[in-house]
């Protein structure tokens, strides 16, 4: 009987040629195997998926854990005693800037972070700004270790817009969770008693320990920071609220560079909501408004004389006092509106403000001055 070992071997080139065969059916098989299963695991996640998995690979390694101690006063005696805190941030920049929000930090003798690595860092307090409850942070880290988050835009959000937070609820590392934009132009106030405006609403849920991450839109970009839940319980109850990115973008170059927020001025010490606008019952001594020649309300002293008496007598005239009724074109009817319309202007910017004085309309261009604290 004819082996047929030998009688290949007795024909290298037809060997060689069933050898290469072999090969090109084992690598093809491979390779179609290799594809059928990507297209398998394509197919195994819905589009929906897939961009929750996208948006978290792109941005939980912008997402930093920090962990506060403190000491508080308490009891009778007012002994202090330690706490302790937690809260999220945001990678800024690759040299450690980070962003959270003012309450995370405030009052914390010790601010500790950890990256997506693991890796723990000290962190010292760069700036802070009350009114807002933005406050940056600074760690000393290798720059690879450091990924920055991607701002967005804010400004042309809609409501039913899906969206993305990312933070440590309850001390869980970067966890996400997902929901739509409920609302847009909430107002917020801050434990320093201004109002935060133009304000996200969102269902994602929020817990305490996310304040401080980011809010992300489907492409992965930062929309806002997570501040705050309406709660009874202290738990997400699906009303959650966010600083806009635009916000928070022309404030932390300043806590970057100077440590706090200059505002503008514009000297109007003191307003009455009325139905036509804001009237005006005191301005700041040698402010812009003052200088501007706007007007508020009018110390009247008058004599009388009763008997052989005379006494003297202040009134106040409300008649010639200007109605601020819009700012730079932008209607204005309540101290919240003013704000609003002040909040993207700088000192030394010249604004135009329009008021209501005895029947006529007005325009009245006045420079703001910087906010003394």
């Amino acid at each position: 009987m004819e082996n047929a070992f030998f009688k290949i071997s007795e024909h290298p080139k037809r060997q060689c040629y069933l050898l290469a065969f072999v090969v090109w059916i084992c690598i093809g098989g491979y390779e179609a195997s290799s594809q059928s299963l990507e297209t398998q695991a394509e197919h195994r996640f819905t589009a929906e998926e897939q961009v929750n998995i996208a948006v978290y690979e792109a941005a939980n390694r912008s997402v930093v854990n920090i962990n506060t101690k403190a000491t508080v006063t308490a009891g009778l005696f007012l002994i202090e005693v330690p706490s302790e805190g937690a809260g999220s941030g945001i990678v800024l920049d690759k040299q450690g800037h980070l962003l959270t929000n003012y309450h995370v930090v405030e009052g914390a003798k010790e601010i500790q972070v950890a990256l997506f690595d693991g890796a723990a860092h000290q962190a010292k307090l760069v700036g802070f700004d009350p009114a807002t409850d933005v406050a940056v942070i600074k760690i000393e880290a290798t720059p690879e270790s450091l990924v920055p988050v991607v701002f967005g835009q804010s400004n042309g959000l809609r409501v039913g817009q899906r969206v993305f937070a990312i933070g440590n609820p309850f001390g869980l590392e970067r966890t996400l969770t997902t929901g739509i934009i409920s609302s847009l132009n909430r107002s917020l106030p801050t434990r320093s008693g201004r109002m935060i405006k133009s304000i996200i609403q969102t269902d994602a849920a929020i817990n305490p320990g996310n304040s401080g991450g980011p809010l992300l839109d489907s492409g992965s970009m930062l929309i806002g920071m997570n501040t705050a839940i309406a709660s009874r319980t202290g738990q997400s109850a699906g009303v959650g609220f966010a600083i806009p990115v635009n916000t928070l973008a022309r404030i932390v170059p300043q806590l970057i560079q100077k440590g706090k927020v200059t505002r503008p001025e514009a000297g109007i010490a003191r307003v009455y909501e009325t139905d036509k606008g804001l009237l005006i019952a005191t301005l700041a001594p040698e402010g812009p408004a003052e200088r501007s020649g706007m007007r508020g309300f009018k110390i009247v002293r008058e004599k009388r004389k009763q008997g052989p008496f005379s006494a003297e007598f202040q009134r106040v005239d409300r008649s010639g006092a200007d109605v601020i009724v819009a700012v730079a074109g932008l209607p204005v009817k309540t101290a919240d509106d003013f704000l609003a319309a002040m909040e993207s202007k700088n000192p030394g910017d010249q604004v135009l403000i329009t008021v209501q004085r005895e029947g006529r309309r007005l325009d009245i261009p006045l420079v703001l001055d910087a906010e003394q604290r």
